[in-house]
C-alpha cells in the first residue's frame, strides 16, 4: 500500500491516528466523520494513497464494494430513510482532504432534500460512540 506521510486519512488507515472504524476490507476502510452533516456520516477510502477521482491510476472501482456495503449496513443499522452519495475532487470543488473519500450520508425523513444535507453539526464523542455502536452491533 503506498502511504502519503502527511495525509491524514493515510495516517487513518495506517491506524497512526484514531477513527471510528465502520468497515474494512482488502482495499478500502470507512470510519465515522467527525463533523457529520447527518447522524451515521461515514467516509470510505482506498487504502492506498490516491489523492482523489480524477487521480491516476483509478481507485473507485476497487472501493466500490465497500462503497455499497457501507450503504446498505448504514441504511439498515440506523433506519435511515435514504442515503446521499459525494466525492469532491479538487480544491475547487471543495475536496480538503487530498486523499480520494467518498461521504456516505444517512438521510432521514424529518430533514428531507438537498438543501438539509450540507453542514456539520455539532456532535459528541459519545454520540459519535452510540452510532458506531448501532452500525457495528458493538464489536
Amino acid at each position: 500500500m503506498s502511504a502519503d506521510r502527511g495525509c491524514l486519512f493515510c495516517g487513518i488507515v495506517a491506524r497512526q491516528i484514531p477513527s471510528r472504524r465502520v468497515y474494512e476490507d482488502d482495499h478500502a476502510y470507512a470510519f465515522l466523520d467527525i463533523g457529520p452533516w447527518h447522524r451515521g456520516h461515514t467516509l470510505v477510502v482506498p487504502k492506498r494513497h490516491v489523492s482523489d477521482l480524477l487521480d491516476q491510476p483509478p481507485a473507485l472501482t476497487e472501493i466500490a464494494p465497500a462503497i455499497e456495503t457501507c450503504s446498505r449496513l448504514l441504511v439498515d443499522s440506523l433506519q435511515a430513510d435514504g442515503l446521499n452519495l459525494l466525492s469532491s475532487s479538487r480544491a475547487v470543488a471543495g475536496q480538503e482532504v487530498f486523499h480520494l473519500h467518498v461521504h456516505l450520508i444517512p438521510r432521514y425523513a424529518d430533514a428531507p432534500g438537498i438543501r438539509s444535507m450540507i453542514g456539520p453539526r455539532q456532535t459528541s464523542d459519545a454520540e459519535l460512540d452510540q452510532v458506531l455502536a448501532q452500525i457495528t452491533g458493538g464489536r
